[in-house]
């Protein structure tokens, strides 16, 4: 389904379903759990589900319809697991204590297909490639999503690391290889490798270097403790950060706006820094531009818009709209009630996950899942789950 085929179909059809899905969803667990049991029961096909969405939960993985966010299916799977889209219509890649696992998220199972591992980390999407970075190896994968359509693990490519660290890597839509540098005590840089894996470019002006997005015209930028680290047109770019020490270790970008949104802290004695400030830098000026939202929020409350809208949910249970162009607040859309950081960062905590114009948003406490529209800043549908989710995917192609 296209973006403007689902958008359509999640606003023609929502309203329609909303009724029926929250009083399924909110008949309690009992019922709930029924309704996912007949439909696991030996000898019964799945459902295949349209734009699903995935959410963890303790001892667990539930699998949603994109639209009614109706419960299809939850699928056993203990340990604390991790969720990022595949890059394509159908699959979901699930980071567990054993590695990367490809779960076919519309028809709800896993394919077989592995990348086994120890500390799977992040997972990239971007020109048509899915990469994936293993932190107790090194070992980088890249693959086209549209090759998992069959059930087999794809051929891509491979690079392993210098050392083993806590990394992420990007590849380019020219076949070039964008990867950090680091140990398990200490990360320096990137490097950018040509399509046979030969060392073209080296920065480590980047210390602590974490998380990595890319803008409008595959400007591709890695964070820093004291600012960001910007690959563009074969050329790395350092922008500093106001403050000696400004760590910017989580950003989100957009292939709309040049613009990238990224977190700020300022104090590296903290146990754990709630800041209020975002970062929004310019990738094609190189300039940095800081935004007090006055409210803090977590890793997981970044997130782009269909036309590059920056998007942030705070503590204070607000989804905050941006214009990445002059960082002001366009739209603040009440959405979960206020709620705090846990201190330890794999406790759940309120998660933002976008698609299109559609903002999901979890709401661990109450055991709910929202549905926001961007654009008009009203509440689609929500839906109470059986128990408290922590994180969320779905299904995202065309990247």
């Amino acid at each position: 389904m296209n973006k403007s085929t689902r958008n359509r179909a999640f606003t023609g059809t929502a309203l329609a379903l909303a009724a029926s899905a929250v009083l399924t969803a909110c008949g309690g667990e009992d019922s709930s759990a029924t309704d996912t049991k007949a439909k696991n029961a030996p000898g019964t096909k799945a459902v295949a589900v349209e734009d699903p969405l995935v959410a963890t939960f303790d001892g667990g993985l539930y699998v949603l319809d994109g639209q009614s966010l109706k419960l299809a299916n939850t699928i056993a799977l203990p340990g604390f697991n991790r969720l990022n889209p595949a890059g394509d219509d159908d699959h979901v890649i699930v980071s567990t204590d054993s590695g990367f696992r490809v779960l076919n998220a519309a028809q709800q199972a896993f394919t077989g297909v592995e990348y086994k591992g120890a500390k799977p980390g992040h997972v990239v999407r971007h020109a048509g490639k899915t990469v994936l970075f293993t932190d107790g190896t090194g070992e980088v994968e890249v693959f086209d999503p549209d090759d998992l359509a069959g059930g087999k693990k794809p051929q891509g490519r491979s690079y392993t690391s210098a050392e083993p660290h806590h990394g992420v890597a990007i590849e380019l839509g020219n076949g070039e290889l964008l990867s950090t540098l680091g140990t398990e005590e200490k990360r320096t840089g990137a490097l950018v490798l040509d399509k046979n894996n030969k060392e073209i470019k080296r920065n480590e002006n980047c210390p602590g270097v974490h998380g990595e997005a890319a803008a409008k015209g595959e400007a591709v930028a890695v964070g820093c403790e004291d600012g960001v680290l910007i690959y563009k047109d074969g050329k790395f770019t350092k922008v500093d950060a106001p403050d000696d020490y400004g760590r910017i270790g989580n950003q989100s970008g957009s292939d709309a706006s040049p613009i990238l949104l990224g977190d700020y802290k300022t104090d590296p004695e903290a146990e754990l820094e709630r800041p209020t400030r975002i970062s929004l830098i310019d990738t094609e000026t190189g300039k940095l531009r800081l935004v007090d939202l006055g409210t803090s929020y977590s890793f997981r409350s970044l997130g782009r818009g269909p036309r590059g809208e920056a998007l942030l949910l705070g503590t204070n249970g607000t989804l905050h709209v941006i214009d990445p162009e002059t960082g002001k607040v366009d739209k603040k859309i009440p959405v979960v009630g206020e709620w705090q950081e846990p201190l330890d960062w794999q406790q759940p905590r309120p998660t933002l996950f976008v698609r299109d114009n559609i903002a999901y948003v979890s709401e661990p406490g109450k055991r709910k899942l929202h549905a926001i529209d961007i654009e008009t800043g009203r509440k689609v549908t929500s839906v109470t789950l059986p128990k408290s989710t922590n994180e969320l995917s779905g299904v995202v192609a065309g990247h």
